[in-house]
């Protein structure tokens, strides 16, 4: 494995970014209601979308310029018919290699996971309940899903669930998926319903991580644990329970000051926030033989203090419709 050079991507608050989630995809096999917009269509690969030799080439440009982890995302990056070769070419590049998945395709691309060195995995699951789940993702593979997250667990894989709450539509399930950390080795995330073009978002349908803090510390003798220098979690742990629950409050309690973090799209473009209202286009400059560096480094450091600059942390004074930014199937989890 390559040693990573000293960090040159530095943003104006000294923020050093080192984490790069790399969209395989904006094409997905389920229509999640908070991210996949009513009426898309699934999408095959197109002229615009970074080919295999394009993503390698983009990872191995970010790992020299300091990136240690890559995470692969989607839409669902495993629904890319070429997502073997890929996660094999990204093997070993960097010192941490990631994926977050729908959880369907896990027992057919296992294999290839796993001899990849990729041992831990985000899995979104947003109900635990079987006809709930098929109105949430439109589709009926609850059974297929739970029982790929079995599979995770039996090959010892760290999963993280990422459970977006919805409030009218999931939050009375709060408890449910704490329960799942009673007796399985498995870290639940709880992740604040967020705004994105298309997806019928309103502030009244946000469940504040504080909220379901107080929720689980009604029923539950929950404990702080220690969080990571860059985690986007408050992470928590009940006492003589295998697993742990997390909080993603980027609505309420953004983690923007120590955020490490940047996204490349599916058609080759740089992101240095989820919420940034601009875009590079690195794609294209690279295939215009451009020297793509100064413009990533001119990316990061042009980043935002916070969401963008777009967001409030006053839920109720945000208007879904004034953001400028693209639907989330098409930005990568």
């Amino acid at each position: 494995m390559a040693t990573n050079p000293i960090p040159r991507l530095i943003d104006r608050f000294g923020r050093v970014h080192d984490y790069l989630r790399v969209s395989l995809t904006d094409a997905c096999n389920f229509r999640c209601v908070y991210c996949m917009p009513a009426g898309k269509q699934m999408c095959k690969i197109r002229p615009t979308t970074m080919t295999r030799d394009e993503i390698l080439t983009f990872a191995r440009t970010f790992v020299q310029l300091g990136v240690k982890k890559i995470r692969l995302t989607g839409g669902e990056p495993l629904f890319r018919a070429d997502v073997g070769p890929i996660v094999q070419d990204l093997s070993g590049i960097c010192s941490e290699l990631s994926l977050t998945t729908n959880g369907f395709f896990i027992d057919k691309y296992l294999e290839v996971l796993l001899s990849a060195g990729i041992r831990s995995l985000n899995v979104s699951l947003d109900s635990l309940k079987s006809e709930r789940f098929k109105l949430l993702t439109g589709r009926d593979y609850f059974a297929r899903v739970w029982r790929n997250i079995g599979l995770l667990l039996k090959h010892q894989v760290n999963v993280k669930l990422n459970v977006v709450v919805i409030r009218g539509v999931n939050d009375d399930e709060i408890s449910d998926f704490v329960e799942l950390t009673r007796h399985l080795p498995i870290h639940i995330r709880f992740i604040e319903f967020m705004p994105f073009a298309g997806n019928s978002w309103s502030s009244n349908k946000v469940v504040r991580s504080e909220e379901i803090l107080e929720q689980v510390g009604a029923k539950y003798p929950i404990k702080k644990i220690p969080d990571g220098l860059n985690d986007t979690t408050r992470k928590y742990q009940i006492p003589g329970f295998c697993g742990t629950i997390a909080l993603i409050g980027t609505l309420s309690n953004p983690f923007c000051g120590n955020c490490n973090r940047l996204r490349l799209t599916a058609d080759g473009r740089l992101k240095n926030c989820l919420y940034s209202t601009s875009e590079v286009d690195l794609l294209s400059a690279m295939r215009n033989g451009a020297d793509i560096v100064p413009l990533i480094e001119n990316a990061v450091l042009n980043k935002a203090r916070q969401t963008g600059g777009q967001l409030s942390t006053d839920v109720s004074k945000i208007s879904s419709s004034l953001l400028v930014n693209r639907q989330m199937v098409m930005i990568g989890g």
